[in-house]
């Protein structure tokens, strides 16, 4: 399958900023389930781009608009053909939780067995797990048992954009019923980790289609998680729309929890308030080409009404600003 990608943000300003430095985790992934036939980022101010591959193998962008400005406009337009995801068996063998001890997984899988940042077993994720008896999946090999939990979490939230932020603790999905994508993803990655599976959280795109069921915000970037299984290697499970990652998912980024792969984090220089703004198409192609309808500007997205202030100063730490994915 091939799609195009355009993925807008826009950050305004009370009044004029004298800098912004910013960092950009937008290019999607080079795998073999994905092939990137295009990247292009414009920027608003111009800027000097650079890039560098994190730990994680990740592409990031970062760039330093030093000259006072209003405001921030970050485009990014993608191609990328898809593959059809490969037939998984109908189960695995019980030896599967067994391999899943083995060194080679316990050393390789090292980042993605702990608990980490939003990723983390509460007190209110441990009751949950008690109600919905999720535990008790482990009676079922490793493939079924992720299946299962896939499953459950679909069931047991509804999907509410603008209910919690990308960044939210997991205990507010949990208390009210219902979240956005990262949260199920945060809560799913939690339980896998807790079972002794590597799982690691995925940054980037749904091409959505409603006679399918799909229930996430076509105007928005997505989540979903990855497993380890050792016979089958990383099978991706989409746990807002209780289905398997396939053709119709674009990987960008792959970290321990959303922290680590935001679309965009930076900071500037100033203390005006600011309003971010976010849109998001994704659409099927049958080849690339500059369609003026496609290249208008989405449906903005106003994903963070709250207004920040922020210091800078050339410190090192980066801070969050952006909570754009939905």
């Amino acid at each position: 399958m091939l799609l195009e990608i355009r993925h807008v943000t826009e950050y305004h300003y009370a009044g004029s900023v004298c800098e912004s430095v910013m960092e950009l985790w937008m290019q999607p992934q080079k795998s073999g389930s994905q092939r990137l036939v295009s990247f292009e980022l414009d920027l608003e101010p111009p800027a000097r781009l650079f890039s560098y591959a994190d730990s994680f193998g990740n592409a990031v962008y970062h760039f330093d608009v030093r000259q006072p400005h209003n405001s921030l406009r970050i485009e990014a337009r993608s191609a990328v053909e898809t593959n059809p995801r490969v037939d998984l068996p109908e189960a695995l063998d019980m030896g599967e939780w067994q391999r899943l001890k083995s060194e080679f997984v316990m050393a390789d899988g090292f980042e993605f067995l702990k608990p980490h940042g939003y990723a983390i077993r509460t007190p209110a994720l441990t009751e949950f797990i008690a109600q919905k008896k999720l535990d008790e999946l482990k009676k079922f090999d490793p493939l079924t048992a992720v299946r299962k939990l896939n499953q459950a979490l679909y069931e047991s939230f509804d999907y509410a954009p603008g209910a919690t932020e990308a960044d939210s603790p997991i205990d507010l999905a949990l208390e009210s019923g219902s979240g956005i994508c990262q949260d199920f993803s945060h809560i799913m990655l939690a339980i896998c980790r807790s079972w002794g599976m590597p799982a690691r959280y995925v940054s980037g795109y749904l091409f959505t289609d409603s006679s399918e069921g799909d229930r996430s915000d076509p105007d928005a970037t997505h989540a979903w998680v990855e497993v380890f299984l050792p016979s089958l290697r990383w099978v991706g499970f989409d746990p807002t729309n209780n289905m398997l990652a396939g053709e119709r998912h674009v990987s960008v980024a792959i970290g321990r929890d959303y922290a680590d792969v935001p679309p965009s984090r930076g900071v500037y220089k100033g203390d005006e308030d600011s309003q971010l703004v976010v849109g998001v198409s994704v659409r099927q192609a049958r080849s690339i080409s500059a369609d003026p309808e496609f290249m208008r500007l989405p449906k903005p997205v106003f994903t963070n009404d709250a207004r920040r202030r922020s210091e800078l100063a050339h410190q090192e730490q980066i801070h969050q600003q952006q909570q754009q994915q939905q």
